[in-house]
This record gives structure tokens, C-alpha cells and sequence, in this order.
């Protein structure tokens, strides 16, 4: 589930090519988007834009509009022109729609209800390097209207889909993205549901502002005492014989584990 990308990734329209470098220096990777950002009649506009202002194909998704659009192949278009070569396939849901995009590495977004039920064959495809799933899109494929509480929480069938399409890729050792938080001037909130995301084993949080790539990656890191005590446990480990006691809690290999994750990402 190794992914290069780092934690922060910064949706961009792709009808605004004068962000895209602007974007670049902010996160650790954009999603050009051609498809929700981009109004219907602006389609064509975002194509050739994408074209007229290459940038970094390293540190870059191109978000298409969906396989059963008649922009999907208009896009495709498009993007064999470019050296873009990591795609991001909206309301994913099935391995069909998936080996369409053969010759691109793919991010899979699963949000709608077919999407998350089909997530487990969608990560088990060669080419599918990573899925993401979507609240908003799940919650209208369902015909509802709100995918959290007043307070700010999920309501149930969007954690469900949370947790399923996490399950879903480390079931088949594929990294995954977590949704995206709309409240930008929420910091806190946003905090705590990347630090959540963090804990749980996402690989990144996707994000629509330049002003949550900070808070996004300062929750992904851990902190110096949580690094220090994770290189603690390690170096124990190395003197003992399976299970052992350390700092009077049980360390067996799953924890271990924990601590070399965290290691990892203090790196």
C-alpha cells in the first residue's frame, strides 16, 4: 500500500490553469479536475487547458468526467496528448469501467452505493493503484440529502462506506484516499478527521482548499514523543522473544507493526 504522493492532495478546476503551478507549490499533489469543477458548458475550455499548460505529470491526477458521460471519451482524448498518466475515474463501479482506462495508473473513486459494494473487485485490478471514496456523491445515489449530523459527524451509511472502501484496499494492498471536507473554515473538525484517517491507515485526505494542506499534513505526522516511543518499542524488540512487556502494555507483532508505520512516517 506504499504511496508517493505525501497526505495532502489539492483538488484544482481544471478550467483554471493560472492555479495549477499555484496548487503544486501548496500540496503535495493536485487532482486536475475535468469533471464536478468544471460546468457542463465549460468542458471543452478545461480540455484545452489542460493541454496548454503542462506541469509536473509526477505530482499530478486528472480527475475525467465518468465512463458513462459523453465526455469520457472526449477526456481520454485529451489526455493521451499529455504525459499525465495517473487518472482518477469519479463514481467508479465496476472492473468494466475500470479496464477502459488501460495504460493509466488509476485512482478508483468510489461514491456511489454500486461503487462501494463493488470496491473489493475494483482494488483487485492490476492497473488500480489507489481508491478514494465520496460522501456527498454516495449519500445523492442513495436519494438523500446530507451525508453528516449537525454536529459535524458522519451519519452511519457514510462511515459504512468509509470503512468498506478502506477494508477494501488493504484487502488487496491498495492504498486509499479519504474524502474530502467541506467546511473550510472548520480546521478542528478538519483535523480530527485527518488525524482519524491518519490512525486507521488512509494513505491521504483530499482536500479543496490551499489553507487544509497544513492542517491535513500536520495530522498525518506524528509527534516527536509518539516517534520516540514507537523507536523505543522497536529497539526492545530487538533483545526479545515474541510477545514481551514494555512500559507494562503487551507488544506483540501487531503493534509492532504500529510502531514501524509510525516510523515510517516520521520519515
Amino acid at each position: 500500500m506504499r504511496f508517493e504522493l505525501g497526505p495532502a492532495i489539492l483538488f484544482c478546476p481544471a478550467d483554471r490553469p493560472e492555479r495549477y503551478e499555484k496548487a503544486l507549490e501548496r500540496s503535495d499533489a493536485i487532482i486536475i479536475d475535468l469533471e464536478d469543477a468544471v460546468a457542463a458548458s465549460g468542458k471543452e475550455k478545461a480540455r484545452t487547458a489542460l493541454l496548454a499548460h503542462p506541469v509536473d505529470p509526477q505530482r499530478v491526477i486528472v480527475r475525467i468526467n465518468g465512463f458513462s458521460t459523453d465526455e469520457f471519451e472526449l477526456d481520454l482524448a485529451a489526455l493521451a496528448q499529455t504525459k499525465y498518466r495517473r487518472v482518477m475515474l469519479p463514481k467508479a463501479s465496476s472492473t468494466a469501467e475500470i479496464g477502459a482506462l488501460h495504460g493509466y495508473d488509476v485512482i478508483a473513486l468510489c461514491e456511489t452505493a454500486a461503487g462501494v459494494l463493488a470496491a473489493q473487485e475494483i482494488a483487485a485490478v492490476n492497473h488500480v493503484v489507489a481508491l478514494m471514496w465520496g460522501a456527498e456523491d454516495l449519500v445523492a445515489s442513495l436519494g438523500g440529502t446530507s451525508s453528516r449530523f449537525a454536529n459535524g459527524s458522519y451519519r452511519d451509511v457514510a462511515r459504512f462506506a468509509r470503512s468498506s472502501v478502506l477494508l477494501a484496499g488493504a484487502a488487496n494492498e491498495t492504498a486509499v484516499i479519504d474524502s474530502v471536507y467541506l467546511d473550510i473554515a472548520d480546521t478542528d473538525g478538519l483535523w480530527v478527521e485527518a488525524q482519524d484517517a491518519a490512525a486507521t491507515g488512509f494513505a491521504a485526505t483530499a482536500c479543496i482548499h490551499p489553507s487544509q494542506v497544513a492542517v491535513i499534513r500536520d495530522a498525518y505526522a506524528p509527534t516527536g514523543a509518539q516517534v520516540d516511543h514507537a523507536r523505543a518499542i522497536l529497539a526492545a524488540a530487538v533483545t526479545e522473544r515474541g510477545v514481551f512487556t514494555f512500559e507494562g502494555k503487551m507488544i506483540d507483532e501487531p503493534l509492532l507493526r504500529h510502531a514501524r508505520t509510525v516510523v515510517a512516517r516520521a520519515r
